[in-house]
């Protein structure tokens, strides 16, 4: 089964291509603004299913999938930032404090959808304004949720991870396999594709 990933993340990819999964990539444009009353959970499962559905009609017969990701700490939902000063004040937020990363996630079949949301607890060590600037002058928070990379720089900040490591990457993989099971019936991983050494 090839899938389509709905999303232009480099970082989605890389962890569907790493998990063994075929797939072609069709990012969705789709408005990502939250709604008024919209809690954080719901915020990404609708995102998530609405990237999938939008795509879905180019493939149909295909199962299409989609994510969403933010990160919450005191009742905000931090996206990707919209300038250093902003990735300035996420990071500062963040420093030396507990915050949930939240991914919402749907694979789409034509008219059939799956959708969950995971749920991972991450801790921050402390960080001095002189380490936030130098941080986000490297570049890496300018399109990342929180302003921050697990996988990238800005692994040397976290402390500890409680729940899925891929989830804070952008997509927790055992999820979408979950997901894969429900909409089909049966077990979606078969052999692992192979790697290029």
């Amino acid at each position: 089964m090839r899938l389509v990933l709905a999303s232009a993340s480099p970082r989605r990819a890389r962890l569907l291509a790493e998990a063994g999964y075929a797939f072609d990539v069709a990012p969705a444009d789709i408005d990502e603004r939250r709604l008024g009353d919209e809690t954080p959970a719901a915020y990404v499962r609708r995102l998530a299913r609405a990237k999938a559905e939008a795509v879905s009609p180019r493939y149909p017969g295909r199962v299409v999938v989609g994510a969403d990701t933010i990160v919450v700490i005191d009742g905000l939902v931090l996206g990707k930032p919209a300038d250093a000063a902003e990735a300035t004040g996420m990071l500062g937020r963040l420093a030396g404090r507990r915050h949930t990363v939240l991914t919402g996630v749907a694979v789409v079949r034509d008219s059939r959808a799956e959708v969950a949301v995971e749920r991972t607890e991450v801790a921050f060590t402390a960080l001095d304004a002189e380490r936030i600037r130098w941080y986000v002058g490297t570049g890496e928070p300018d399109d990342k949720a929180g302003a921050y990379a697990a996988q990238g720089i800005g692994s040397r900040f976290i402390e500890r991870i409680e729940g899925s490591y891929s989830n804070v990457v952008g997509l927790p993989i055992p999820v979408v396999g979950r997901l894969l099971e429900r909409l089909d019936g049966a077990p979606a991983a078969g052999p692992p594709a192979a790697r290029r050494r």
